[in-house]
């Protein structure tokens, strides 16, 4: 059933979108500002998700923002990632104008103090230190971001290239960041309730129209070249088991060959009855553990494979066995029988998503972050539209060799790198 909605969009530029859901008690209000890792500077790195943090630090109306969040019984939080930051409140649907009034106020009056960035910046870093550098395997997604990519933003993680960037950020630095990001035509605000949907329109128009667009137009994100050779980079680590980590660059998100992208991954790694669990993993006992997925970006992103080898397993053998695979999906039809259970599965999970207030509040706003905002409603016809042979031919231009990049985690006592590639120095090339 689609998922009905009403749209409009304020004189400062906010786009705002109502759904009325008629079977829950609770209102979900989503603000999603279209800033993330991929809007910082090389030399500025972890300012999105910084930001995150700050936004909860109070203004000058509220200084603390979760307690009238809680006096009128909700629940609030936000997470960044490299495309976009998204904030979000759920709540008893008669309190809704609690959170249009909380979201309105730190969207312009957010009050940021040299205190209370020193604060935050001792949080950043130590999330920095424990999350990717203290613990097993943390860094394997900074290294394998900077192997893939050269030129684009998602050479970084949302955390940022180093804890250094966060330490050096200034008070004007950040001032500057929130005025240029942070402001109504920068952001859509999307809401589900069981109330009437011209009502939750008027309420937005009540609360964010008073609001100045005071921001300029971001820089233009800095696209990454075709890769034109494979890359490969070997790291030892103090950790329990080698990890082999392939990636491919792969389309867009809003490319129709990111949907059969995804539904590949699904093939390969969806459960125990999966094409790598069930021959890697349980007969041929390579790997411990195996895993498929797509980095899901706005813009090119990453199909990533990734496993852990068994003690007995060279790095040698997984990455035949890998290459294996992917010439199945490359020269042979996936079995209609097949391909129907990974499509009934997405259709199920998608209708499932639906039924949860701030799920639907929450792809509203992505979906019109993305520009097609009827998307939300056509995904699972483009799914159920891909064929076996549009999944070959997908699988033959994106599994190439030179458009790979390949990370071996190595376990060992001793920690040092090598990097090779054949590609040519692109300060060097004519």
């Amino acid at each position: 059933m689609p998922i009905k909605y009403r749209k409009r969009t304020l004189k400062n530029g906010l786009s705002v979108i109502v759904n009325r859901d008629r079977t829950s008690k609770l209102a979900a209000v989503n603000l999603l500002y279209k800033v993330g890792a991929r809007n910082e500077s090389p030399s500025r790195t972890g300012f999105a998700h910084l930001f995150e943090h700050l936004m909860f630090r109070g203004t000058r109306e509220v200084p603390v923002f979760d307690l009238p969040v809680q006096m009128a019984s909700g629940d609030n939080n936000a997470f960044t990632n490299n495309d976009y930051t998204d904030f979000y409140i759920t709540l008893p649907y008669e309190n809704l104008e609690t959170a249009l009034w909380l979201e309105s106020d730190r969207m312009e009056g957010l009050d940021i103090t040299a205190e209370k960035l020193a604060t935050e910046q001792k949080v950043v870093i130590e999330e920095f230190r424990q999350r990717y550098l203290n613990q097993p395997y943390g860094d394997r997604t900074l290294l394998l971001r900077d192997l893939a990519y050269k030129r684009h933003p998602y050479r970084w993680s949302a955390i940022g290239l180093t804890p250094g960037h966060i330490a050096a950020a200034t008070l004007d630095d950040v001032q500057t960041f929130y005025r240029l990001h942070y402001h109504p035509s920068n952001a859509v605000l999307s809401l589900s309730a069981d109330i009437d949907e011209e009502r939750m329109l008027d309420l937005a128009e009540k609360w964010f129209s008073p609001l100045p667009d005071r921001g300029t137009a971001a820089a233009p994100i800095p696209q990454e070249p075709a890769q034109t050779a494979p890359r490969r980079l070997e790291v030892e680590r103090d950790v329990p088991a080698t990890m082999l980590t392939i990636a491919y660059h792969m389309d867009d998100r809003l490319s129709p060959d990111f949907y059969t992208a995804d539904l590949v991954s699904d093939l390969l790694s969806g459960g125990d009855s999966s094409r790598l669990y069930r021959r890697l993993v349980r007969e041929r006992r390579l790997l411990s553990q195996v895993n498929a997925y797509i980095t899901g970006d706005i813009d090119p992103g990453l199909f990533i494979l990734t496993g852990q080898l068994l003690p007995e397993t060279t790095v040698e053998e997984a990455e035949a066995a890998f290459m294996e695979e992917i010439a199945a999906l490359q020269n042979t039809e996936v079995p209609l029988r097949e391909l129907e259970k990974v499509k009934n599965k997405f259709e199920a999970n998608t209708l499932f998503g639906e039924l949860n207030v701030m799920n639907k509040a929450l792809n509203l706003g992505f979906y019109e972050m993305l520009g097609d905002l009827d998307l939300i409603n056509r995904e699972v016809s483009l799914y159920r539209a891909i064929d076996a042979e549009r999944i070959r031919t997908c699988c033959q231009r994106i599994f190439r060799p030179e458009n790979s990049s390949t990370l071996v985690y190595r376990a060992a006592r001793t920690s040092k790198v090598s990097q090779q590639t054949s590609e040519p120095n692109k300060a060097t090339e004519s």
